[in-house]
C-alpha cells in the first residue's frame, strides 16, 4: 500500500482545509440532507459548548498528485464545514471555490441558509468562539497515498461512516474513473442521471436481474451478487487492444454513429439496440447508458406483466411468490433482450409464464436457491435438463420458443387452491 507514512496523521481542521483539496471529476454530488448539515452543526456546537478538547469528525482519504490532494472520500463532510465556516465569517474556504455542478449547488444553497439561520442565532462572541473551536479543535484521520487506484481501495470498502458502500457505487466510481479523458458536461451529466435514479432499485437492477440473466444463460450461479463479484460489469477497459476488445469496441462506436446519423440501407430509420446482455458491456459512458436501457426496459416489462395479469395470477403475498415473479421478469427481459420488445407475442408470453409459474404450483416454499437451481434447468421437481436462458441464447429466431414442450408439474391439492387463479390459467393455456 503506497501510503504517505508522513501524512498519515489526525490533522485539525485548520490545517486540513489550508491543503489545495480538488474535487476531481468522479465524485458525487453534494446532496447532504438539511437534517445530515443539522446533525453536524448541533454536534459540533454541543461539543464546543461542553468544552471537549478534540471532536473527530471521522476520516478523510486524499489522492495526492504533484501538490493537489483530491478528495476521494469525505467530500460531504468537508463541503459542510466549509460551509459553516462560510457562515462564520471565514471567506477563504478554497473548497468552495471548486466547481459543482447544479444539483450540488442546490443543496450548497439550501445548507447555507440552514445553517446561516442557525449562525444568526448565536452571539457575535460566540460566533468567533465557536468558529475557532471549529478550526483548531475538530480533526480528522488522514489518509494519504500518492496512487488513486489504492485511493480507491479505501473507498471502496467503506464510506465516511464505516458503512460498506453499495456494489453499484463501486461500478460508478469505476466507470468515472474510465472517462478521465470525457468531456466534463458528459461526466456532469451521466452523474445526475446516475444520483437522480431511485437508489435501491438501481441496486435490485443488478442484483435481482442483471447479475443473474449474466449468469443463468451460461449455466452458472447467479446468487451472491455482491462488491466482490462487480468484475462481471466492468466491460472491456478503452486501452484493451486485443481482438475481440476491438471488435466489441468498434460495434459499439459503429451502432452509436448509426443511431445519430441513420442508415437508410441497413434498417431504414430504425434505431439499433446497442446493448445484449450476452454480450461484454465497455467501460466508461457506455456502462451509465447500459444501466439506463435496461432499468426501462424492465420498466417496461412490469409495466406489460400489470396490463396482462391482474393481481391473483401474479401473487405477490409471500416472499416465494416475488421470487417467482422476478424469474418471470427476468424471462421476459432476457427474451426482449435477445429478439425485441415486439417478440413478446401472446404465445411467447404464455410460454413464459407457463414455465416460470409451473415452479410457483409444484413448490409449497420457493427460496432463491430454488430459482436459482431452475433458471439453469437444475431442480429436480420440474423441467429437469431445461436450461432455458441458455437455450434461448441460443435461438436464431423468436418462434423457436414453441419448439420446447414444457413439463406437466406435479401439483399438490392445496396449491391448486391457494394459486386458483395460476392453476386456472396454466390449465386453460395448456389443456391439463
Amino acid at each position: 500500500m503506497a501510503l504517505l507514512q508522513d501524512e498519515l496523521k489526525i490533522t485539525i481542521l485548520h490545517d486540513l482545509l489550508g491543503m489545495k483539496l480538488v474535487l476531481p471529476s468522479y465524485q458525487r454530488p453534494y446532496t447532504w440532507s438539511v437534517k445530515s448539515t443539522n446533525t453536524l452543526f448541533l454536534d459540533t456546537f454541543n461539543a464546543f459548548k461542553e468544552g471537549v478538547q478534540e471532536y473527530r469528525i471521522g476520516s478523510v482519504i486524499l489522492h495526492k498528485e504533484n501538490d493537489r490532494y483530491n478528495v476521494v472520500d469525505g467530500q460531504q463532510r468537508l463541503t459542510t464545514l466549509s460551509i459553516l465556516l462560510y457562515c462564520l465569517g471565514d471567506q477563504e474556504q478554497g473548497l468552495l471555490r471548486e466547481k459543482y455542478n447544479q444539483l450540488s449547488n442546490d443543496a450548497i444553497v439550501t445548507n447555507f441558509e440552514i445553517l446561516s439561520n442557525r449562525i444568526s442565532e448565536l452571539s457575535n462572541d460566540e460566533q468567533s468562539k465557536y468558529k475557532e473551536y471549529l478550526l483548531e479543535h475538530c480533526s480528522a484521520v488522514q489518509i494519504v497515498t500518492d496512487s488513486e487506484q489504492e485511493a480507491f481501495q479505501f473507498f471502496d470498502s467503506q464510506n465516511s461512516r464505516g458503512k460498506e458502500l453499495a456494489p453499484h457505487d463501486l461500478l460508478k466510481s469505476y466507470h468515472l474513473r474510465e472517462m478521465d479523458d470525457a468531456d466534463e458536461y458528459l461526466k456532469v451529466r451521466i452523474i445526475n442521471q446516475w444520483e437522480e435514479r431511485n437508489q435501491d432499485d438501481l441496486g435490485d437492477l443488478f442484483k435481482s436481474y442483471l447479475f443473474p440473466l449474466t449468469q443463468w444463460y451460461k449455466g452458472k450461479n447467479g446468487l451472491g451478487y455482491s462488491s466482490s463479484k462487480i468484475n462481471v460489469f466492468k466491460g472491456i477497459k478503452t486501452t484493451n487492444v486485443y481482438n475481440y476488445a476491438i471488435y466489441h469496441k468498434a460495434s459499439n462506436l459503429f451502432v452509436e454513429q448509426f443511431n445519430v446519423n441513420g442508415n437508410s440501407e441497413i434498417l431504414a430509420s430504425r434505431a439499433l439496440n446497442q446493448f445484449q446482455l450476452t454480450q461484454p458491456l465497455m467501460a466508461g459512458k457506455r456502462f451509465f447508458n447500459y444501466a439506463l436501457h435496461y432499468g426501462k426496459q424492465l420498466e417496461q416489462i412490469k409495466n406489460l406483466i400489470n396490463k396482462d395479469h391482474n393481481d391473483e395470477q401474479i401473487p405477490s403475498k409471500r416472499s416465494g411468490d416475488l421470487y417467482i415473479k422476478q424469474l418471470y421478469e427476468c424471462a421476459l427481459l432476457f427474451f426482449a433482450d435477445r429478439f425485441g420488445m415486439d417478440s413478446l407475442s401472446k404465445g411467447v408470453k404464455q410460454q413464459l409464464y407457463s414455465w416460470s409459474y409451473s415452479l410457483r404450483l409444484t413448490m409449497n416454499a420457493v427460496y432463491p436457491q430454488t430459482i436459482n437451481k431452475y433458471a439453469r434447468g437444475r431442480h429436480e421437481r420440474l423441467n429437469e435438463g431445461l436450461d432455458l436462458f441458455s437455450e434461448i441464447s441460443e435461438m436464431n429466431h423468436a418462434d423457436e420458443l414453441k419448439l420446447i414442450v414444457l413439463e406437466k408439474p406435479n401439483i399438490e391439492d392445496k396449491n391448486k387452491e391457494k394459486y386458483k387463479a395460476v392453476y386456472e390459467l396454466l390449465c386453460e393455456w395448456n389443456r391439463w
